[in-house]
């Protein structure tokens, strides 16, 4: 089929464009983007789609990358297109951001297209990977160990907005909410033997990137020393891989649907962290388990590209098997850690999250026998007052105490070491406070920060889990003390 057809084609299967629509068509002045330009040119008025050149020169080669970006802008006035020529600092930008200068140039480049994308009001951006590509991701992909996600190879059509692209969603471009910008390209069916025989007939002139033969990089290695290798075993390769493509990006979509309702289900923000109910996960199926693993970490760590396989499967065997307080390192600086009845994604800097009680920030805070008094730093409030007859509630957030029994001063405060009590229904017995926290299971985050009922410096409520059985109301009691803990009312 020649190239204009299967482009064409691959226009129509993929619903690329709608008619109407802007394209910022991505240039680097190569044979690929040459290419592209010129078909889409020639298609236009057929697919009904305006063009808009964009360039960046990332000025990693000199001279050369500035004939590069005066190319495409000669280009673009030749054929009466607008275009955006700019250029940016890559290197700076990969020792900036501690990135190779692959990964500096890429983020670079799509920013810059996106932005351009943003202020011409275009809904797509063309950019031409063609089946070559295809193959040299997939093969880089299976050798850094990527899972399904990875092993689909890059897609004929995203949204930026739910893609490996959403790390720049938060940029200032995005903040319209009903724009939607789309990533496309039209040539991942053509091969480069196709390309360049294109160029030929149709008395294009590209330039050449002297860059591609350096094997320094990866992708370099494999376009010319591996993958020639592998053609000696099969000399079909190619079109093996992208079926292969083509059948796992099937199987992706089709897990990814119930990855998608399980994560709902299952795991929950908090705090700029994730934290996953334990038994609900556990009960998942193993694929499920790692597509809700790898979702969190692509909620928090947008950025992320190609999570390989081993950090989500070391992450999933900690969470499957291992007891509280366990830990397993994930990619982008993130930890899960595991709790009593769940276990939390987050920075592995700061810790777990804490979570929504009525928590003591300060060391110690006086209450009044009747009153209501507001935790510092806090959305909750304590309330204390005296009734003259017992009320029923299974609120843990309130205690109904003996007040005769708690005369003295009255405070919270957090706990100390060495705090014992007696916790209620062990017949008097006393326990640490060390010890009780850990067979209550409360949250290792918590424990410093949860408060206790003081009378004088005897503990009367371990606050939201025990009373004390000296303090404890029964059936002699003539009046109650009630404390309680609620939210404040949002105005």
């Amino acid at each position: 089929m020649a190239v204009i057809d299967q482009i064409r084609t691959t226009i129509a299967q993929h619903n690329l464009f709608a008619p109407g629509d802007w394209v910022v068509v991505g240039v680097s002045g190569g044979p690929d983007s040459l290419t592209l330009l010129h078909v889409l040119h020639t298609l236009r008025r057929e697919v009904g789609i305006e063009l808009h050149v964009a360039h960046l020169n990332h000025q990693l080669r000199g001279e050369e990358s500035d004939a590069d970006a005066q190319f495409v802008a000669w280009l673009a006035k030749e054929w009466r297109l607008p275009a955006t020529i700019q250029a940016r600092d890559v290197q700076a930008l990969a020792r900036e951001r501690h990135w190779s200068i692959e990964e500096a140039a890429r983020h670079a480049r799509y920013e810059f297209l996106i932005e351009v994308a943003r202020r011409i009001g275009a809904h797509a951006i063309a950019v031409a990977h063609n089946a070559d590509d295809q193959v040299e991701t997939l093969l880089m992909h299976f050798l850094r160990g990527a899972g399904l996600a990875g092993l689909r190879g890059m897609q004929y059509k995203i949204q930026v907005q739910n893609s490996e692209f959403k790390f720049l969603a938060s940029h200032p471009e995005f903040q319209t909410v009903d724009w939607e910008l789309r990533i496309v390209r039209p040539l991942l069916d053509v091969t480069r033997a196709e390309i360049e025989t294109y160029c030929r007939r149709n008395y294009l002139a590209p330039r050449f990137d002297l860059s591609n033969l350096d094997a320094t990089y990866f992708r370099n290695r494999l376009r010319n020393e591996a993958l020639p290798y592998l053609e000696t075993l099969n000399r079909n390769l190619r079109q093996t891989l992208i079926r292969a493509s083509h059948a796992l990006a099937d199987d992706f979509d089709f897990i990814q649907r119930d990855v998608h309702s399980a994560y709902a289900i299952v795991a929950r923000p908090m705090d700029g962290a994730i934290v996953f109910d334990r038994a609900a996960w556990r009960a998942l199926h193993p694929a499920i388990q790692r597509g809700t693993l790898r979702a969190a970490v692509q909620q928090l760590r947008g950025s992320l590209r190609n999570i390989d396989w081993t950090p989500i499967e070391d992450a999933r065997r900690v969470a499957l098997e291992k007891s509280a307080g366990a830990q397993a390192t994930l990619p982008g600086g993130l930890m899960l850690r595991i709790g009593y009845d769940d276990f939390t994604i987050a920075d592995a800097e700061r810790g777990a999250p804490l979570p929504d009680l009525p928590l003591l920030y300060i060391e110690r805070m006086p209450l009044l026998p009747a009153g209501v008094t507001a935790l510092p730093d806090s959305e909750w409030i304590v309330q204390t007052e005296i009734v003259d007859h017992k009320i029923e509630t299974a609120d843990r957030w309130t205690a109904l105490l003996d007040f005769e029994k708690c005369q003295g001063a009255v405070s919270l405060r957090r706990r100390r070491a060495g705090d014992r009590f007696q916790p209620a229904g062990l017949g008097g017995h006393t326990q640490s406070l060390h010890a009780f926290m850990i067979n209550e299971k409360i949250p290792r985050a918590a424990r410093g920060l949860l408060p206790l009922l003081l009378v004088d410096e005897q503990i009367v409520w371990v606050c939201g889990w025990r009373i004390d059985e000296r303090a404890r109301a029964t059936d002699a009691t003539r009046a109650f003390w009630q404390v309680s803990f609620r939210k404040k009312e949002k105005r």
